[in-house]
């Protein structure tokens, strides 16, 4: 089972810098930097993918941060976020729900309220190395969230809540146990 876990492309402020065994890699660190073997947990920019993309303002370098994303999961396992329906999908590759790809991975939907988020954030969760029945308790809630993401300012649209971040970490835990 890993401990050490790779964390690409977090926010400065993460909540991932205050759990142990976290190597957190921000946009000052560059995580097209990352050559290490650990698990990661891989928060590639989503506004060059999601369903207001066409409004978007992305670098110019964007998209290619989620294909290196994706070829990290993929070397390393772990789990990738990105919002639900991402057109990363289809361009990457990547096993829609209910289905796995070449590479092994399957998508698990997820709704970040379940976790803490005051909206619903619909959300796909891209794993490799780690099967549906390994994984940790998934706080499932019926119910609506009040909040609405296109309502909140772009730092509390993109905060992984703390009870997500650390459910992440405990799947990642789990790539390649046997």
């Amino acid at each position: 089972m890993a401990s050490q876990v790779a964390v690409l492309f977090a926010r400065k402020r993460s909540v991932y810098h205050g759990l142990a065994g976290c190597d957190v890699w921000t946009a000052e660190r560059d995580a097209r930097r990352y050559v290490g073997s650990h698990p990661v947990i891989a928060h590639p920019p989503c506004r060059a993918w999601g369903r207001l993309k066409g409004q978007a303002k992305p670098r110019s370098d964007e998209r290619e941060l989620a294909f290196f994303a994706v070829e990290q999961v993929r070397r390393c396992g772990g789990v990738l976020e990105h919002p639900a329906f991402s057109s990363l999908w289809g361009a990457a590759g990547l096993a829609g729900p209910g289905t796995r790809d070449l590479a092994g991975g399957w998508t698990l939907p997820i709704l970040q309220s379940w976790f803490g988020h005051r909206a619903p954030k619909a959300t796909w969760l891209y794993l490799v190395g780690v099967e549906p029945s390994d994984l940790p308790l998934i706080p499932f809630a019926l119910g609506t969230a009040l909040g609405r993401v296109e309502m909140m300012g772009q730092a509390e649209r993109e905060k992984t809540p703390l009870e997500l971040a650390t459910w992440l970490v405990a799947v990642v835990r789990r790539v390649g146990r046997v």
